[in-house]
């Protein structure tokens, strides 16, 4: 997978996680509305569930915060998750609960046959060579960046501003899933990502660091044992 990333991707799609303090209709909403099947519910921590939905070998997950989560948090740039979905004439776009925008597209249209994101970015030039470079993402159009069969779109809007902490409600992170997450979280580091979060194991399940492009939008960097194996000790 490095024709399409300068990391070593351990699957060619890329997820995005949001936070909610209100579960219920979401789950019918991404379900029922989206027409996401849901995978498995796991416990992240912190007071926080995962229920983790597939999406055209993506995940979403819709992380349920116990606690009641900051309202004064900014926004992250991410504004809105488009999904490839078989069977449509048109593009077709809606909003959950929490105001989380979704469109589902034909597949082909913009060029997604899995997901896409839009990114509201201030700066254009800092948002393609942090993707391009940083990331090593393989372009596919003015401001937009291909890894694995995922698109990321950046739009530059007036009123962007810098990501605040990774807990808020909404979308707040994308998820990249690799072999080695100590090599590419230090190669990030060295090609500029700024640093979230250094690697930590999640008991068995996986070991995790978090970046921050040059708008504070927060990526997973993920080694899941399922996809990997045994992680090491």
């Amino acid at each position: 997978m490095r024709s399409v990333c300068a990391i070593e991707l351990a699957k060619p799609h890329l997820d995005i996680g949001l936070f909610t303090n209100q579960i219920e209709p979401l789950l019918a909403f991404w379900q029922n509305d989206v027409g996401l099947s849901f995978e498995e519910l796991l416990p992240v921590g912190s007071g926080v569930r995962q229920y983790r939905h597939g999406a055209n070998g993506s995940v979403v997950k819709l992380n349920h915060a116990r606690e009641p989560l900051p309202s004064a948090v900014p926004p992250s740039g991410y504004h809105e998750l488009l999904i490839a979905r078989a069977g449509l004439a048109a593009p077709r776009t809606l909003s959950d609960s929490d105001g989380n925008r979704i469109t589902l597209l034909p597949p082909g249209n913009e060029g997604i046959v899995g997901i896409g994101i839009r990114l509201a970015v201030r700066d254009l030039a800092a948002f393609d060579d942090f993707y391009g470079r940083s990331f090593g993402m393989e372009p596919a159009g003015p401001h937009v960046f291909r890894c694995g069969d995922t698109l990321l779109f950046g739009e530059q809007q007036a009123d962007a501003v810098r990501g605040g902490e990774l807990r808020g409600r909404g979308y707040r992170y994308l998820t990249v899933q690799v072999r080695d997450v100590e090599g590419e979280h230090a190669g990030l580091l060295h090609r500029g990502a700024e640093e979230g979060r250094p690697p930590v194991t999640l008991g068995a399940t996986a070991r995790i660091s978090f970046v921050r492009d040059p708008d504070g939008n927060w990526i997973e960097v993920s080694q899941r044992a399922s996809l990997t194996g045994p992680l090491p000790g």
